[in-house]
């Protein structure tokens, strides 16, 4: 299993792949898309979509992790959020590549074991699981990887917890069938850094 986590935003863009192999997570690249502030949206929105499509190509994961999106007091950051969100899904749907969304308490359960805990527990748990030689750096990084991780451990040994999230971008989202297709039943209806391992 192969999953790229994504931490969405114009400024800085998280992103993470993860590979499970049996029982054991290993980071095989992590970083952050960083743009100018001195560009405009529509300049910073190009430069997101075409580095995560350059991932998606690259890697072929077999999931796209990503947080939902969740309405904040500050209307602006939300709406940023929102755009780079959807050229991530945008570049999801143009790669045939499935999307898995967890909420933020999904993500820390899976991390870290507790749906409460700290971002500095989220942290350490992703740099322990991921035998990382130091912190990723900066949190939006850490945010990426520890959604990789979610998404590898939701994917492959909890898929009920994402029978309602994973989307075949082939196919229309009909819940029955991606079910189906899935196997399994459900109760509910300029700047690139990273650093390759």
């Amino acid at each position: 299993m192969l999953a790229l986590g994504i931490d969405p935003g114009t400024a800085i863009c998280g992103y993470g792949i993860v590979s499970l192999e049996g029982s054991t997570l290993r980071a095989l690249d992590y970083g952050a898309i960083q743009t100018s502030p001195k560009m405009n949206t529509e300049e910073r929105l190009v430069i997101i979509h075409h580095e995560i499509d350059v991932l998606i190509r690259k890697y072929k994961p077999d999931v796209v992790g990503v947080e939902m999106l969740f309405f904040n007091k500050n209307v602006r950051t939300a709406i940023t959020v929102s755009q780079a969100r959807g050229v991530l899904l945008l570049a999801v749907a143009q790669n045939s590549t499935k999307l898995a969304e967890f909420t933020p308490l999904q993500v820390k359960q899976a991390v870290v074991g507790y749906g409460k805990a700290t971002k500095e527990q989220v942290i350490y748990m992703t740099q322990r699981l991921l035998n990382l030689p130091s912190k990723p750096h900066p949190d939006d990084v850490a945010d990426a990887l520890a959604i990789a991780i979610c998404t590898t451990h939701c994917s492959t040994m909890r898929p009920e917890l994402v029978c309602n999230s994973l989307v075949d971008s082939n196919k229309t989202n009909n819940r029955a069938s991606l079910k189906k297709r899935l196997g399994i039943k459900c109760n509910s209806e300029n700047k690139v850094w990273g650093n390759k391992v």
